[in-house]
């Protein structure tokens, strides 16, 4: 189906609610090329919850972001051997839960191939969802971010269905609209394996009245097949993400030989207009950087993006000093704190309409200074 642009706030009912609240972003009934977008406020998007302060993808660290202001909570969707979505930062769990320490999983440590890529760990396909709960999670980035680790071994690994229900209940207590942004990993390679993603993600939106594109609800993915196959089976909005290097996996099955910065071109972008509505780009193809770190001139893709009616969401927004550009750093630790709020003010300058946050309060506080 041919999608047009949609208002970039939360719009519609509450998340499989009877009671409608406010939406938390402005939004347009005319959209069209003239549409102002002066008057439409970017979306912060607390990426794998408030994961810079709590371990990621855990009920508590999209609690969190909320509590921060996020718009929207983003899980990252893996299955399991029994067919069911569950919120992780990849299949392999071995550096996001404590399953290496659980000798009773001792045998389910496995080599596999993932994306053409060989990796060695204990993977959600071979687990139950029984036994995913028994389970821990554990901060990921243990070295960067050693606070967090306080949080270790003490929340379960959710559902998707689980992330939803957190967010309607949240909606209901705080009265505006929190939305889901699901992505879906590696779907060529859960295909391949008979546990294809789509199916149960659109199950999971049907059963919680999520199927329209003015409902709270994104899904994104780095692959473009399975965005196209959710294109005809179901009418929410569709995010493409776009990294900085590489291509999509899909690409690479198909022989397709375009990259990820042929589809930031405006040809590229055109082509994914035809199916999805907005772009989730790396920081680096919207503002690029040198060998040492620091920033070039921002580039086109933004105003490309617009043209062809595609917002615009740009990841990863951290605070610390070793993901900011060498103009925003202070001081020569790499995981003390820099000048966020200068990279806010130069993205959200340039028209960007979301950022994906691991300190979610970080970007509402700049969005406010507007």
């Amino acid at each position: 189906m041919r999608r047009t642009l949609s208002a970039l706030g939360v719009a519609g009912a509450l998340l499989a609610a009877a009671v409608v609240v406010p939406a938390v972003a402005s939004a347009d009934p005319k959209p069209g090329p003239d549409r102002s977008r002066e008057a439409v406020r970017p979306v912060v998007i607390g990426h794998r919850g408030a994961s810079g302060y709590r371990p990621e993808h855990t009920l508590e660290a999209y609690r969190l972001a909320i509590r921060m202001g996020a718009d929207y909570i983003e899980p990252d969707l893996v299955s399991t051997k029994d067919g069911v979505l569950v919120a992780r930062h990849e299949n392999e769990i071995s550096g996001t839960t404590d399953v290496a320490a659980r000798p009773e999983f001792a045998g389910r440590k496995a080599t596999k191939t993932i994306d053409g890529v060989s990796v060695t760990g204990w993977f959600t396909e071979d687990f139950t969802l029984a036994e995913l709960k028994t389970l821990r999670a554990k901060e990921r980035l243990s070295q960067v971010r050693v606070a967090n680790t306080a949080f270790d071994g003490l929340f379960q690994v959710p559902t998707f269905q689980e992330v939803i229900d957190l967010a309607r209940t949240e909606s209901t207590a705080r009265g505006r609209t929190i939305g889901v942004y699901p992505e879906t990993k590696h779907p060529s390679y859960f295909a391949a394996i008979g546990l294809p993603l789509e199916e149960p993600l659109v199950a999971v939106l049907k059963a919680n009245r999520l199927t329209h594109r003015n409902d709270p609800v994104f899904v994104q993915s780095f692959e473009t097949a399975n965005l196209r196959k959710l294109d005809r089976m179901i009418d929410v909005r569709l995010v493409q993400l776009l990294d900085a290097a590489g291509r999509p996996y899909d690409f690479t099955v198909a022989g397709d030989a375009r990259s990820y910065q042929d589809l930031a071109t405006p040809a590229g972008l055109a082509w994914i207009a035809k199916y999805a509505d907005g772009i989730g780009a790396n920081k680096n193809l919207i503002v690029p950087r040198d060998a040492g770190g620091r920033l070039l001139a921002p580039t086109t893709v933004i105003r490309d993006a617009h043209r062809v009616k595609l917002v615009v969401h740009a990841w990863t927004f951290r605070v610390e000093n070793q993901f900011l550009p060498v103009d925003f750093r202070i001081g020569a630790d790499p995981n003390a704190r820099g000048d966020i709020t200068a990279e806010y003010e130069l993205f959200l300058g340039l028209g960007l309409d979301g950022v994906f946050a691991d300190q979610p309060d970080t970007a509402v506080a700049a969005r406010a200074g507007l």
